[in-house]
C-alpha cells in the first residue's frame, strides 16, 4: 500500500514536471493561453507584470477549498502538494528565461525564435503529456482541473471535454490583452491539441480487452489468469457445430497492459488454443472504471 502510494506520488511529481515545463517555456513567453488558472495567471502577468508562478498558487487557493469538500481530503493533499510544485516550478522558469534589453526592459526568452506555431504545438502536447500522467495517477495540477474532475466524477464526460468546456470562456479574455485575432485563434488550437492528446494518452491507458479462448486445457488457463494476472474469468457452455462437441470458452476483460501477460500464460500452457482478442470501447465494474450516472 505504502509502496503504491510513493510510485503514485513520483508519477505526479513527474506529470507536474512535465506541465510546468510546457507552460512556463513554450506557452507563458508567447503570450499562448491554456485555459484555466494557468491561463488566467498569464493574463495577469501581461496585464500588470505580477508573476505568473505567484498568481498561479493564489487563484488555486479558494478552489482547493471547494476540492475537499468535493474530491475528499486525499485529492484535496494531492492538490495543494501539486499546487505548490507548479507555482514554483512556474515562478523558478520564468525567473530563468527572464531577459533584459538595450533598453533595460525585462522579456521572456523565446525557446523556438518567432515561431508561434511551432509553440503552440509543442507546449500543448508538453502540456497534456503532464496532465495525462497526473490524471492517471489520481493527482490534479490544481486550477480548473478541479471543476473538470468534479464534473467527471459524477457523468460520464471525459476529462479532456470537460475542460474544454470551462476553458473556452478563458481563453477568450485573451482577446482583451492583446487584442490579437490570430492569437486568439492559436490559443483555440491550443486547447484542441491539449484536448485531444489528453483523452488520447488517458484513455489509452484505461484501454480494456477482452479474450475469447478456446481450450482442452481450460482449467489450468483460467486459474492462471486469476493466479497470475488476478483477472476474473467467466466459463461459457459452447458446442462446435460440426463435430457437435461440448466446448469450454473462456471469457476474460482485462487491461490492454495486461494481454501481453495472458497471451504469454496461453502459449506455455496450451500453444494450440484458439484465441481472439478484441478491443472494448469501456468496462465497467469491479476491477475497472466504476458506472457512473449519464
Amino acid at each position: 500500500m505504502i509502496k503504491e502510494l510513493i510510485y503514485s506520488y513520483v508519477k505526479i511529481f513527474i506529470g507536474l514536471v512535465i506541465f510546468s515545463i510546457g507552460y512556463a517555456c513554450f506557452m507563458l513567453p508567447y503570450g499562448i493561453l491554456s485555459g484555466g488558472v494557468s491561463g488566467i495567471a498569464a493574463l495577469i502577468y501581461y496585464a500588470t507584470g505580477f508573476h505568473a508562478g505567484y498568481s498561479y498558487f493564489l487563484i488555486n487557493l479558494g478552489l482547493i477549498l471547494m476540492a475537499w469538500y468535493t474530491l475528499g481530503w486525499r485529492f484535496c493533499l494531492r492538490t495543494i502538494i501539486a499546487t505548490i510544485v507548479v507555482s514554483f516550478m512556474i515562478d523558478y522558469i520564468q525567473v530563468s528565461l527572464t531577459e533584459v534589453d538595450a533598453n533595460g526592459e525585462e522579456h521572456l526568452m523565446r525557446l523556438v525564435g518567432d515561431q508561434l506555431f511551432m509553440a503552440c504545438v509543442i507546449g500543448a502536447m508538453v502540456e497534456a503529456l503532464g496532465m495525462a500522467i497526473i490524471f492517471l495517477a489520481g493527482g490534479s495540477t490544481g486550477g480548473t482541473d478541479i471543476v473538470a474532475l468534479t464534473v467527471n466524477k459524477y457523468r460520464n464526460i471525459s476529462l479532456g471535454r470537460a475542460m474544454l468546456f470551462v476553458d473556452i470562456f478563458v481563453v477568450a479574455l485573451s482577446y482583451l490583452i492583446f487584442r490579437d485575432i490570430e492569437k486568439l485563434v492559436v490559443c483555440y488550437m491550443t486547447l484542441f491539441i491539449s484536448v485531444n492528446m489528453i483523452d488520447y494518452v488517458v484513455n489509452g491507458a484505461r484501454q480494456s480487452v477482452q479474450f475469447t479462448i478456446i481450450s482442452e486445457k481450460y482449467v489450468e488457463i483460467a486459474q492462471a489468469v486469476c493466479d497470475q494476472v488476478d483477472r476474473g474469468v467467466t466459463i461459457l457452455h459452447g458446442e462446435g457445430w460440426y463435430s457437435k462437441e461440448s466446448r469450454q470458452v473462456l471469457l476474460i476483460m482485462a487491461k490492454k497492459q495486461e494481454s501481453r501477460q495472458i497471451f504469454q500464460l496461453i502459449r506455455i500452457i496450451d500453444p494450440h488454443a484458439f484465441v481472439t482478442m478484441s478491443n472494448v470501447e469501456g468496462v465497467f465494474g469491479e476491477g475497472f472504471d466504476k458506472i457512473k450516472k449519464g
